[in-house]
C-alpha cells in the first residue's frame, strides 16, 4: 500500500513521486477532501472508494477503513490510500500503517504538502520572521466525536510563534478566547483561509481579540487559521476580505485603491 499527501488542493502542488503513485494505483481510497483534479491523475480503470465525510454521510469509521485497505492488498491489487495535505500531519496515517505491519503489508509513504505551509505561500507570507516569530505549532480543532476541545492555552499563546490551527472555523470563538485569556494580545493579527490552494480559496483578517467575539467570517469550506505577529498584513495588501474595523492599527498604510 501507498499512502499518498495529496497536498493542499492544488493538483499541481502534488509531488512527481505522488503522481506516479496515481498512475499505476488499481484502488484509490481517498477522503473526502482531495479534489477532482487529483483524482483524474488516477489511472482510468482504478476502483476510487470515497472513505470521508461527504454531503452530511459521516466517513466510515477508522477499522474499517483499515480493513478496506488490507482487503484490497491482499488480492494482490497496487492500493493508494489518498490523504489531503501531508499523511502525516493530523491524518490518522500512524493507526493505518500499524494495522497493516501487523498484518505483514508493506507501507510506503510519499509526503504532501501540508495546509499551513500551502495557505502561507499561496498568501506570500511567512509562518517565521526574524525578531518576530522563531517557531510554528501546528493544532488541530477537530477532536473525535464527543471530545473537548481543550488545549494548554498557556503553552500555545507564545508571543514569538505562529499558531497553525487546522479545522478551525467552528472553534474560532474558543481559540481567540483562550489564547486571550493565556495573555496573548487581542491585536495579534488572524489571517482565515478558506479552501485553500484551491480556485475558491478565501481569505479573511481579522484579530485574535474579535475573533474572541464573533468568529471568522469564513464560510463552509475547510479553514485553517494563522495566528501571530509574522502574519501582520503588508502594506500591499494580500486579503480578500479584511475587517478594517477588527484591525485598527494594522489597517494603517493599507492601499484602499
Amino acid at each position: 500500500m501507498t499512502l499518498v499527501g495529496a497536498g493542499p488542493g492544488d493538483p499541481d502542488l502534488l509531488t512527481v513521486a505522488a503522481v506516479k503513485a496515481l498512475a499505476a494505483a488499481e484502488v484509490v481510497l481517498y477522503d473526502a477532501l482531495v479534489g477532482d483534479g487529483i483524482l483524474d491523475l488516477a489511472h482510468p480503470k482504478a476502483e476510487r472508494i470515497c472513505v470521508g465525510k461527504r454531503s452530511g454521510r459521516h466517513s466510515l469509521p477508522q477499522g474499517e477503513i483499515n480493513a478496506l485497505i488490507a482487503f484490497h492488498a491482499r488480492r494482490g491489487k497496487r492500493v493508494v490510500r489518498l490523504k489531503g495535505g501531508d499523511p502525516m500531519v493530523f491524518g490518522r496515517a500512524g493507526e493505518e500503517i500499524e494495522h497493516l505491519d501487523s498484518l505483514g503489508i508493506p507501507v510506503r509513504v510519499i509526503p504532501g504538502i501540508t495546509a499551513a505551509l500551502g495557505c502561507a505561500a499561496s498568501t506570500g507570507l511567512s509562518l517565521t520572521k526574524r525578531g518576530v516569530s522563531r517557531a510554528v505549532t501546528f493544532v488541530t480543532a477537530h477532536g473525535r466525536d464527543g471530545e473537548r476541545f481543550e488545549p494548554d492555552w498557556a503553552r500555545l499563546a507564545d508571543p514569538q510563534g505562529t499558531l497553525a490551527i487546522y479545522m478551525g472555523r467552528e472553534q474560532a470563538r474558543a481559540v481567540g478566547q483562550g489564547l486571550t485569556g493565556a495573555g496573548l494580545p487581542a491585536t495579534t493579527p488572524v489571517l482565515a483561509v478558506e479552501n485553500g490552494c484551491r480556485p475558491d480559496e478565501r481569505r479573511y483578517w481579522t484579530t485574535l481579540g474579535r475573533m474572541a467575539e464573533q468568529g471568522v467570517a469564513a464560510g463552509k469550506g475547510p479553514t485553517l487559521l494563522l495566528v501571530g505577529e509574522a502574519l501582520r498584513p503588508r502594506q500591499s495588501g494580500t486579503a480578500d476580505t479584511i475587517d478594517f474595523r477588527a484591525l485598527g492599527d494594522l489597517a494603517q498604510g493599507f492601499d484602499h485603491d
